[in-house]
């Protein structure tokens, strides 16, 4: 699991959050850090937009893009980045939420229907609406982010293709994830020294 750090958190976190008074984290527990849940509305709600963004766009504008392996040949694959975004979004809200969760997230988020509309269609009543939207957006928060091998959050990780190796790959002894690919570094200069006569 992808632990979570005070940098992950504090930018999503709500100012005005009653819980986490715009930190990000709930309690004060150092050992096992626990995201609050106006941070995990905000990662579902960015992936949302993103599968907006993905889902409504014309298709003469998607492209195929090259993403590098990680692997011991680190080979190089075609992929519809957009496309697989949309397939991933869904699939793993399907896999995660039970059955009424996956009702309400298909009439609300997937179809677009308002709250008038979805409480009719289930039977249930506005309070009780929002309260499952709300849960929803945590449950599929967490597990956007948490997602291992590669998570759908972050985004740029996602679609820049400059995705994590998995810890695996990364330990000592094994065979480098991404052979020839190094990080640009800044040339060291040697700070000069005036020399006295």
């Amino acid at each position: 699991m992808r632990e979570w750090s005070r940098s992950d958190t504090i930018a999503l976190a709500k100012q005005s959050c009653t819980q986490c008074h715009g930190l990000g984290f709930k309690g004060a527990s150092r050992s096992s850090p626990n995201p609050c849940n106006c941070v995990l509305r905000a990662i579902f709600r960015a992936c949302y937009a993103r599968f907006r963004h993905c889902a409504t766009r014309e298709k003469h504008m998607s492209k195929a893009s090259p993403e590098l392996i990680a692997g011991r040949e680190g080979k190089m694959v075609w992929g519809r980045k957009d496309e697989e975004y949309v397939a991933d979004f869904c699939l793993v809200s399907r896999r995660t939420l039970d059955e009424f969760e996956h009702r309400i997230f298909k009439y609300h988020f997937l179809l677009g229907a308002d709250w008038k509309l979805c409480t009719r269609k289930l039977g249930i009543d506005r309070g009780n609406f929002f309260h499952a939207v709300y849960r929803i957006e945590q449950k599929l928060g967490r597990v956007f982010r948490e997602l291992e091998p590669y998570g759908l959050f972050p985004l740029d990780e996602y679609f820049r293709g400059m995705r994590r190796p998995p810890v695996s790959a990364a330990q000592p002894g094994l065979p480098d994830p991404l052979p020839g690919f190094r990080p640009r570094m800044p040339a060291l200069r040697a700070p000069l020294v005036e020399q006295t006569a």
